[in-house]
């Protein structure tokens, strides 16, 4: 069931609901949109008291079932876009937000240096590994917690909110101390266990989807953390496996529309993983903007040749702060901005 609270709702008259739901069986999940809260409420309709007895009271708009299988993520239980507020930049609202950063972590200079380039020229987050999922075991792995410590003093010197993956439920606290988002990769899209662990820290969870992934599972995953007291979830489209290989992914721009219909969650688009081209980038970016993605997931390396992880995908300081530029006028035609 969604209960509806209506506008100008206190926090009391908020909790006090809440807690009704409660009483009745249920377990409340609170939602904050832009114009109006909604709670979720899940549990057994047949074995917990109704709650329509809650349309009787002065602060709820409407009491009304769930029928999708992703109740929380659903548009029923929340028809009105929700935002996030990672670190104080909001996703989820007229700015198209753009995390813009290196692939891999790799020393000091490398991170600053991008750091600062990507903010003068516009980016509002950072992105970076600490610890990375690599093929091969004998490839970089990242530089683990000096890798974390490097991106809190980028965000010290810039201000950037950072956003970083997270590999296991061992290093879930670890990473969430440091990092303003948690980032599930596409390896780990269906890992539950970490996707609770990850919700359980209470930092916003950016899910990329699965390279092999259907939409409905992308979005029952998604479920795992809003049902797991985190309202603060964002979906990532990066691409999926086809039988295509002139690129590394084949970007699937209608996700973004199919997921903004179906939830009401924030929509962010990794064109870097999803063509594993660099010179394809900048179209991709575009192409997301213009389908409506919230936000822009981009790797961006000072000397792209010499990068130690995905190479060929990452553009240089040049070139984003070119693409950064190219991309007001199309955000200005769908009434958004950057």
């Amino acid at each position: 069931m969604i209960v509806v609270l209506k506008n100008s709702v206190s926090p009391e008259e908020e909790q006090a609901v809440v807690e009704e739901i409660k009483k009745l069986g249920y377990q409340p999940h609170v939602m904050h949109g832009v114009a109006r809260t909604v709670i979720g409420a899940i549990g057994d309709e047949h074995s917990h008291r109704d709650l329509d007895v809650l349309n009787a009271w002065p602060q709820v708009e409407s009491v009304t079932p769930i029928q999708q299988r992703h109740k929380l993520v659903s548009r029923e239980a929340h028809p009105e876009d929700s935002t996030v507020n990672a670190g104080g930049v909001i996703v989820g609202g007229k700015k198209i937000q753009v995390m813009a950063g290196p692939c891999s972590v790799e020393s000091e200079e490398q991170l600053m240096k991008t750091a600062h380039a990507v903010k003068a020229a516009g980016a509002t987050m950072l992105r970076g590994g600490a610890y990375k999922p690599r093929t091969s075991p004998y490839e970089f792995q990242g530089l683990g917690e000096d890798g974390l410590k490097l991106l809190a003093k980028a965000r010290e010197e810039t201000g950037l909110p950072i956003v970083t993956e997270l590999l296991s439920q061992d290093h879930a606290e670890l990473v969430a101390e440091y990092a303003d988002m948690l980032q599930i990769g596409t390896r780990n899209a269906q890992n539950f266990q970490l996707l609770i662990a990850a919700a359980k820290t209470g930092k916003p969870v950016l899910l990329k989807r699965g390279m092999s992934m259907r939409i409905m599972e992308w979005l029952l995953a998604g479920e795992y953390v809003l049902a797991n007291q985190n309202p603060n979830l964002l979906f990532c489209e990066r691409g999926v496996r086809t039988f295509e290989d002139y690129t590394r992914n084949t970007l699937d721009l209608s996700a973004v529309a199919v997921v903004k219909n179906e939830s009401h969650c924030p929509v962010v688009v990794d064109p870097s993983q999803g063509c594993g081209k660099a010179a394809l980038v900048r179209a991709m970016c575009k192409g997301a903007v213009a389908m409506g993605a919230d936000a822009l997931l981009i790797e961006v390396h000072p000397d792209p040749a010499h990068a130690i992880s995905d190479a060929a995908q990452q553009i240089d300081l040049e070139g984003f702060g070119e693409l950064m530029q190219e991309l007001k006028p199309i955000a200005e035609s769908v009434g958004r901005e950057v």
